[in-house]
């Protein structure tokens, strides 16, 4: 069976539930328009004041595709990323583990968000131990036997309800589900393949 998956920046878990599930061929879009407020350039984290939307800026004109966005650098949002990362994980028990991994993402620079954005899918592969194949889409696939493109909303909770795992700022802001992967793996380490899987 396959599955087609538009590429994130450091997916919520629920994708990572359909990427990961067994005897389906994933294929992840790069041809469709690049569309506005979605986790394609975007990726949500536990703060100390809540959720918190880390947003990659992008050069856009007009209709482009996902192959062809570029990311700008007027700005130094790598800096400002990885400051906020750092911030919301250091003291939770796995940051210290990835901590190397996860900053060699943000200290040299990636003209395309497909490239950098499939560099951070292949780090979290890499520290969950998982060999996960995927392929990119050749073309813009008009269907699919199980089309995910439009399914992960960057604006609203998802439907489906996450059990409860600790977080760092859990005590204080309650439990918040369906954030950035970086939140599993900072804060279950190793078990957050198990995680995902039973979802």
């Amino acid at each position: 069976m396959e599955i087609l998956l538009p590429i994130f920046y450091f997916p919520p878990i629920s994708w990572f539930a359909e990427f990961l599930k067994s005897d389906i061929e994933v294929t992840l879009e790069q041809f469709e328009h690049f569309p506005k407020q979605t986790y394609r350039n975007r990726t949500n984290i536990y703060a100390a004041n809540g959720r918190l939307s880390l947003i990659i800026p992008v050069r856009h004109f007009g209709k482009t595709a996902m192959k062809d966005m570029e990311i700008s650098y007027a700005e130094d949002w790598q800096k400002q990323h990885w400051r906020s990362i750092k911030s919301a994980y250091q003291a939770s028990p796995y940051f210290e583990y990835y901590e190397f991994k996860l900053q060699k993402l943000y200290e040299e620079k990636t003209t395309s968000l497909v490239e950098f954005n499939l560099k951070c899918l292949k780090t979290i592969l890499d520290i969950l131990k998982l060999d996960q194949d995927f392929k990119l889409s050749e073309e813009y696939v008009v269907e699919s036997e199980i089309d995910f493109r439009n399914h992960f909303s960057a604006k609203k909770v998802a439907d489906k309800v996450f059990p409860d795992y600790y977080q760092s700022f859990s005590d204080k802001g309650g439990f918040i589900q369906d954030l950035s992967v970086l939140d599993l793996i900072c804060n279950l380490g190793p078990e957050s393949r198990a995680y995902i899987y039973n979802l």
